[in-house]
């Protein structure tokens, strides 16, 4: 089964070789960061869901610009699909992406480009590409398996006002299956009696093992049975750009007709 993360943070300048080789992980898995990490996997998510989201991008100079985005998601025999259709502005409406989660495989991807009246896919080779202006790459999207990466918890303590966050180091076993050489993530334990755990902040390295990207969980709500991330914001701190997600109004109750996750939804908007 795969897991998604999006990660990111911050590094301490002038480390030691002793406090950064700490800091970047044996690169092996220990027995409480497997634990942690599966439990982060199986969270309960909603059968289906419907979210209007404001996409914020800003550049290194503060200016600004606002997106509308309607998302629909459906988890169907324990694999994910989603689609993202964006309103506004004109720059960008209409244009509509679509990923369907594969088990032992890249999952699929298909974006519809409105200047072009057409729909394509997204190849595995423009995985490290930004994903329409964002902060985040088609791989960042992407689902990893469990078995991808090494999951090695290193300490407990308090993250963004979140209390006793577990640090687990996760590092690709094959360093050519990911962009970054390692990723570090700080899990709250939202619910301990249900075990849902979240990466409420993380970190992404390049493979110069420096920070890259870091994402931070501002909100996290309780809508129906399940917890909802509603604000977080990915900063790339080598070019000073970020990209804020404001999910507005949620829904888990509403079911999803099943033509929304096809191509052809892609290419008609209904």
């Amino acid at each position: 089964m795969k897991m998604t993360l999006k990660l990111t943070a911050l590094t301490l300048a002038l480390l030691s070789a002793t406090t950064a080789a700490f800091a970047q992980g044996s690169g092996k898995s220990n027995e409480k960061g497997d634990e942690i990490m599966r439990i982060v996997r199986d969270f309960k998510k909603p059968d289906f869901s419907t979210s209007d989201v404001i996409m914020t991008l800003t550049d290194k100079n503060g200016k600004s610009e606002k997106r509308a985005v309607r998302e629909y998601g459906r988890d169907k025999d324990g694999q994910t699909s989603v689609v993202m259709m964006f309103l506004s502005p004109a720059s960008v409406k209409n244009t509509r992406f679509l990923q369907i989660e594969k088990e032992n495989a890249d999952d699929d991807k298909f974006i519809y480009l409105p200047s072009l009246k057409s729909t394509r896919r997204v190849n595995a080779s423009e995985g490290s590409k930004s994903f329409m202006g964002t902060d985040a790459t088609y791989d960042d999207l992407s689902t990893r398996e469990f078995e991808e990466d090494y999951h090695e918890y290193i300490t407990t303590e308090d993250k963004n006002g979140y209390k006793n966050c577990d640090v687990v180091i996760m590092t690709p076993k094959d360093k050519g299956s990911s962009q970054y050489s390692y990723r570090k993530a700080w899990i709250y334990h939202v619910d301990e009696a249900a075990k849902v755990y979240y990466p409420v902040y993380t970190e992404l390295y390049d493979k110069n093992n420096k920070l890259v990207k870091k994402l931070t969980v501002s909100k996290i709500e309780k809508v129906g049975d399940f917890y909802i991330p509603m604000d977080d914001k990915m900063e790339n701190v080598q070019t000073g750009h970020s990209t804020t997600l404001e999910i507005k109004k949620v829904d888990t109750t509403t079911k999803v007709p099943d033509r929304y996750f096809t191509q052809n939804f892609l290419n008609t908007g209904k």
